[in-house]
């Protein structure tokens, strides 16, 4: 296990992550209707997605996660970019959240946290399709080719600054087979590993939750498993399977509750959520959740509040 984490625990009894980052661009102008999302302003607007990542480490978080999820070889390509061009924005997106961390610590020079950790996100091989896939699961590739697909990223990732890697958004078994195959080769790096949900047992693709945590369960570089980009009400239930499971972090960062219109890319209301961002995170903490965070439509305004009440 990750002594990070342990310290942090034992300190305010729960990890806590940052929210979301493409969303929250498009709260302050970006336009990220593109096939490269949030990584698009890699290219176009580099000092915003610092800001984002720094008013998460002033709202509290312990882990900033990078703007690497829907950044693939083959998503910049058909966008013209080369693959040398692909590992340099790749490389930016780490070095701009090791720069907001050094200048949060610079303005917080009495501040007794743990300096807080980088995650570089790793977005499913449904994000980089853009059409919403990673809600879906239903690929229809082999595990042969998920593996050759997230390996691009890893070579350059795993020899990368990032402090953990985190493997998001993950919609059936055979991407989670995949990850765990391919993290064999990289045994110095630790991860995680969440999934989309879309019951309170059930991946997207419809395989049970509880045949994901046990096919991750026993990989030794594996350190945490969860779920992220579902529906808060469905939370609860997933951690507890989790828990029947697995004594690795469970980690949770789940949405506010809407669905995703993968062809106008919004987020559309709906009736999945019924308490606030703040006590549904106590309802998940008290279940056995020791990494919490949000995921789209989340703000730092949530991530300040659950700072505040595990003060």
């Amino acid at each position: 296990m990750n002594s990070f984490f342990d310290h942090i625990i034992e300190k305010q009894g729960c990890v806590i992550l940052d929210g979301a980052l493409a969303t929250e661009l498009e709260k302050r102008g970006a336009n990220l209707n593109h096939a490269l999302w949030s990584a698009k302003l890699l290219i176009e607007n580099p000092a915003l997605i610092k800001q984002v990542h720094l008013d998460y480490l002033h709202a509290g978080a312990d882990i900033i996660t990078t703007s690497t999820y829907q950044a693939s070889f083959g998503g910049f390509a058909k966008e013209g970019y080369s693959k040398k061009q692909t590992e340099d924005l790749m490389q930016l997106s780490l070095s701009i959240a090791r720069q907001a961390i050094d200048e949060f610590l610079l303005a917080n020079p009495a501040s007794n946290r743990q300096v807080p950790l980088v995650a570089a996100s790793i977005g499913p091989y449904g994000a980089a399709l853009a059409d919403g896939s990673e809600y879906r699961g239903n690929y229809n590739v082999s595990i042969e080719k998920l593996m050759e697909f997230h390996k691009h990223r890893l070579d350059l990732l795993a020899k990368s600054n990032a402090d953990i890697l985190a493997f998001e958004t993950i919609p059936c078994l055979e991407e989670a087979l995949a990850i765990k195959e391919l993290l064999k080769n990289y045994p110095q790096c630790q991860a995680w590993v969440s999934f989309s949900c879309k019951d309170e047992a059930h991946l997207c693709s419809g395989a049970l939750f509880s045949e994901a945590i046990e096919l991750l369960n026993e990989s030794t570089n594996i350190i945490g498993m969860g779920v992220n980009c579902t529906a808060p009400n469905y939370i609860e239930s997933l951690i507890k399977i989790a828990a029947a499971i697995t004594d690795k972090y469970i980690i949770v960062y789940p949405n506010k509750g809407e669905a995703y219109n993968s062809d106008t890319k919004t987020w559309e209301p709906t009736d999945n959520c019924h308490l606030s961002f703040v006590d549904n995170a106590q309802i998940w903490k008290a279940a056995g959740a020791k990494v919490i965070g949000g995921c789209c439509r989340t703000s730092p305004a949530d991530i300040q509040q659950l700072k505040n009440a595990w003060k």
